[in-house]
């Protein structure tokens, strides 16, 4: 098989690269060649798809599969689309469930209505940019474009750094803020499993768009704070405790503490989202302790969360530990 990554070098595309690559398949990536590198083996094209003729290094080039994560500006899309429409059968476009419209219930499907876009759009913000991408995708390739629509995303390789706090924050021992209950399900994937459905499904000329993450309750906050306690060998105490006391305290779920969103919050929608259309197409998501102890190890080897390949910074996740020390001390003993 013959893959052509438009980007390749950040967290998914990097992720898709090495299974490709692991595969034994012939593997090009195009970008600017700023950020990054590629493995062994790699072909690298460069080119800014934002800048006029930016995709010329694409002209008669030929694949069987083409990946693309862009979040930017959707005729950034249209415009590679465009390009390589004759050049390779199958488009699959890494999207996201930012796209659903708000109010979004809990456990709905790919049938809920998306935020309003435009294929030819300059900007937007990031539901709009990733809803105008799908649009242009499909109004290029029709039913040969695939639309994964993925959620949480964790594993080696996180550029926003959600799991990596954790991880750290766990690692300096002593008393963790661990929003409770325990129990709570969380709905993730991990960015491995991701990629090998995209190129699964992709070989295969699957169309249509897909809830791409893992089921609500594949692991629960317990299980991914208990497997970072123990994968980093740290003394820390998780004080679990209820939601009601840390949003009282202006503690914002997903940005604050990472990951957690309680039931009843307006974006709780984001861990119930129903993913069985992605299962029914083989979707499989390994067990959450593997994700844990292989981001662990993934940090220890780089020293930090990496910066985004090409795109803007993130504010930054997680609280500052001034913050989350006042908020201890309040809690009753």
């Amino acid at each position: 098989m013959r893959l052509l990554m438009l980007g390749g070098t950040g967290f998914v595309g990097g992720a898709v690269v090495a299974e490709a690559v692991r595969r034994d398949w012939q593997v090009t990536v195009f970008n600017r060649g700023v950020h990054g590198r590629v493995p062994d083996g790699v072909h690298r094209l460069r080119g800014d798809r934002t800048a006029p003729d930016g995709l010329a290094a694409l002209t008669g080039g030929e694949w069987d599969l083409v990946v693309d994560t862009w979040d930017g500006a959707p005729r950034a899309v249209r415009d590679a689309a465009s390009t390589l429409v004759d050049a390779v059968p199958h488009y699959v476009y890494v999207s996201s469930g930012s796209v659903y419209a708000p109010p979004v219930a809990p456990g709905s499907g790919e049938e809920a209505p998306t935020v309003a876009a435009d294929a030819d759009a300059d900007d937007g913000d990031y539901p709009a940019n990733k809803a105008g991408g799908e649009l242009a995708a499909t109004r290029v390739f029709g039913d040969r474009a695939l639309l994964a629509r993925a959620g949480l995303i964790l594993g080696p390789g996180e550029d926003i750094g959600r799991l990596p706090w954790w991880l750290n924050r766990v690692a300096r021992g002593g008393d963790v803020l661990a929003p409770g209950p325990r129990d709570l399900p969380i709905q993730y994937v991990d960015v491995r499993d991701l990629a090998t459905w995209l190129l699964d499904r992709g070989t295969e000329g699957v169309g249509g768009a897909y809830n791409v993450v893992g089921r609500t309750g594949h692991a629960t906050m317990g299980d991914l704070l208990d497997a970072a306690v123990a994968v980093t060998g740290s003394d820390a105490t998780l004080r679990w405790t209820a939601p009601e006391p840390i949003l009282a305290a202006g503690v914002e779920p997903w940005n604050d503490l990472p990951v957690w969103i309680p039931r009843g919050h307006e974006y709780r929608w984001l861990q119930e989202r129903d993913v069985e259309r992605a299962y029914a197409a083989g979707l499989v998501c390994r067990p959450v302790t593997e994700t844990v102890a292989d981001t662990w190890r993934w940090l220890r080897e780089v020293g930090r969360v990496p910066d985004r390949a090409g795109r803007p910074a993130r504010a930054p996740v997680g609280l500052a530990p001034e913050r989350e020390a006042a908020l201890l001390a309040a809690l009753p003993a």
